[in-house]
């Protein structure tokens, strides 16, 4: 199949234009294991020859690493043809231990003179907290952001993993471009609550995890392992039981594909694609034939009946783990459940 460029959408209703696709770049940085830098860039720019201008990393992938790699490999084209979305706060140690996430004003700034440095830029796209800092009202964190937006460093705002609550508290403060949080075929959880809240109020989603950490592709198999430093070694849907379960649902997702003459990534992306014209998936292609791959999803027409026979094939509530490991799951603030409104 054949793809032309990349269709471009504005992200939300106050956020910049971007293409339907977006590039995650976090497993340029050892997140699921070694990676190739000449090959990582490669992708960058052949995601940008393709139109899509959004590439998001975070200050913490590979300790500053990303950035330094998206640094350089963007380093000799128009700044106004990348749309930087970064996200900051978290901590870790020289172990690669999570020391939890600082999200107070000074170390916002901190934060963004660092990214700032490494990226070789002079401003920010969409800066946003990596996760809520429940020491550190989140009025204080945008205000922050709004404040480095008067002084030309950022152009806005997103929010990432983070509920209802939360979206309204921030949105009152400063408009907020995207909410960037976990959304595919078998992780769904937001269309209860929070999808509509974001609607309401005019905010984009970035959905990232669009492929479930490759679950939903063909590189996972019941005798794939993974390496200490790969995420998915420590991620409840990819042990023991639960990937033989999760396996056997990718397994008939894939009977789907065929029939579509697609991979099933191709028809994973394509069944977020169907969510609606505010949903962009951010895909984190490592190298230039997997984002090839990536382009053929646009290919992929899914009519209403294809839809219902995809998510009957791979119920939302049929997924075996969590998507995170439990420590990390308490961090979710988009896993909690909505406080009561005042009165109730």
């Amino acid at each position: 199949m054949t793809t032309s460029k990349i269709s471009t959408s504005r992200l939300g209703s106050t956020g910049p234009t971007i293409g339907r696709i977006g590039l995650g770049a976090m497993g340029m940085s050892g997140m699921y294991g070694a990676a190739d830098d000449a090959e990582s860039t490669a992708t960058i720019h052949a995601a940008l020859d393709s139109g899509a201008n959004l590439i998001d990393t975070g200050d913490f992938y590979g300790a500053g690493h990303n950035e330094m790699l998206i640094g350089k490999a963007i380093a000799e084209l128009p700044r106004e043809d990348v749309v930087l979305s970064v996200k900051f706060g978290a901590l870790r140690g020289p172990d690669g231990s999570w020391d939890g996430f600082d999200s107070r004003p000074a170390a916002v700034r901190n934060s963004l003179g660092y990214s700032l440095r490494r990226l070789g830029v002079d401003y920010i796209d969409i800066y946003r907290p990596a996760r809520l800092d429940p020491n550190v009202p989140i009025e204080d964190t945008i205000g922050a952001i709004g404040e480095l937006i008067e002084a030309g460093y950022v152009r806005h705002i997103g929010l990432s993993e983070v509920g209802a609550d939360t979206i309204r508290r921030a949105a009152a403060v400063h408009p907020i471009a995207d909410l960037q949080i976990e959304y595919s075929l078998i992780s769904r959880g937001i269309e209860a609550e929070i999808l509509p809240v974001a609607r309401e109020l005019g905010i984009g989603i970035t959905a990232y995890g669009v492929l479930s950490r490759g679950l939903l592709s063909d590189t996972v198999r019941p005798e794939t392992t993974f390496a200490a430093n790969d995420f998915r070694a420590h991620s409840p849907r990819f042990q023991g039981e639960n990937l033989t379960k999760n396996l056997k649902l990718v397994d008939a997702l894939a009977k789907i594909a065929a029939q579509k003459g697609a991979s099933v990534a191709q028809l994973a992306i394509a069944w977020v694609l169907t969510r609606g014209e505010d949903i962009v998936p951010i895909i984190g292609s490592r190298s230039r034939g997997r984002w090839t791959e990536t382009l053929g999803a646009l290919d992929v027409r899914l009519s209403a009946e294809d839809l219902a026979v995809i998510e009957a094939a791979v119920p939302a509530d049929q997924i075996a783990g969590d998507r995170y490991a439990t420590a990390q799951m308490a961090l979710l603030d988009s896993e909690r459940s909505p406080r009561p409104v005042s009165g109730e």
